[in-house]
């Protein structure tokens, strides 16, 4: 599949569902422009950076197409009354972009080297962040909004899948919610756990629909999880980081392993 083709198939599923649309393609850039006919509002998909991910499963052009269909929708002028108790802190990369194509600042805070805080106002089935002029919408403080925000995050549940490999035990968060690598922020679920492992924890979110915690307890663990890590970033529609952090002394702390080119028959289809 190449980019025109990929481009084909999310407007073929786009056309099956209920948008009112129109779209542009800049075959310069391979990147698709998708708005709303009404006010003109859209999204811009870069499609030169999920060819990779659609040749190797078409599930993501769901989620593109998901993806687009909610933002548009949220994007009508006349928006549904919001719910301000709503709102959770959302981790990305510290590449992801810090303002609108605006201009407008979004609510940001630090987190680790290799990863920041953001704010987002939930929809049910989606979020959008909160930046500045949402914030005066919302008529909140940042401060406020951070404290309903990390009070929100700690009523979430948290459900975990262990697999054992190797003595090494893997334990996968994955609720589909958008908030799963979020759930590292909730500090007390870190230190219960932490307070339950043998040897050394490490946690990794490669994009923001999983959050893996690893009890490594020798060094083939180390090297399943940098393997594991790569794999599930490049798969992710929001990748995070391909690193892993070691958690002791209620601090993340990045580590880099180079991984070794062997195949210990982990299923990594989360």
């Amino acid at each position: 599949m190449n980019v025109t083709e990929l481009k084909d198939k999310v407007l073929k599923k786009l056309d099956d569902t209920e948008l009112e649309y129109d779209s542009r393609f800049n075959r310069k850039e391979e990147r698709l422009r998708v708005e709303r006919k009404d006010n003109f509002k859209g999204v811009d998909i870069e499609l030169n950076k999920l060819l990779q991910k659609a040749n190797k499963s078409e599930e993501i052009i769901d989620e593109i197409v998901y993806y687009v269909k909610e933002t548009l929708l949220r994007m009508a002028d006349d928006k549904e009354e919001v719910n301000i108790d709503k709102i959770y802190p959302v981790v990305r990369s510290t590449s992801f972009p810090k303002e609108t194509k605006e201009g407008t600042k979004f609510l940001v805070d630090e987190h680790t080297a290799e990863t920041v805080i953001f704010y987002a106002l939930d929809h049910g089935r989606s979020y959008e962040l909160i930046d500045e002029e949402l914030l005066k919408k919302l008529n909140l403080t940042k401060e406020e909004v951070k404290e309903k925000a990390y009070n929100n995050l700690s009523e979430l549940s948290i459900k975990t899948k262990k697999e054992t490999v190797q003595e090494n035990d893997f334990y996968f968060i994955s609720h589909k919610d958008g908030y799963d690598a979020s759930r590292i922020l909730n500090e007390d679920f870190l230190n219960e756990f932490h307070s339950q492992v043998d040897g050394e924890m490490m946690i990794g979110l490669p994009h923001q629909d999983v959050l893996i915690i690893v009890d490594v307890k020798n060094e083939v663990g180390y090297d399943i999880m940098a393997q594991m890590m790569m794999q599930y970033f490049a798969e992710g529609l929001t990748p995070i980081t391909s690193l892993s952090f070691s958690y002791r002394d209620k601090k993340l702390e990045p580590v880099f392993i180079l991984g070794k080119a062997k195949n210990y028959n982990k299923d990594k289809n989360k």
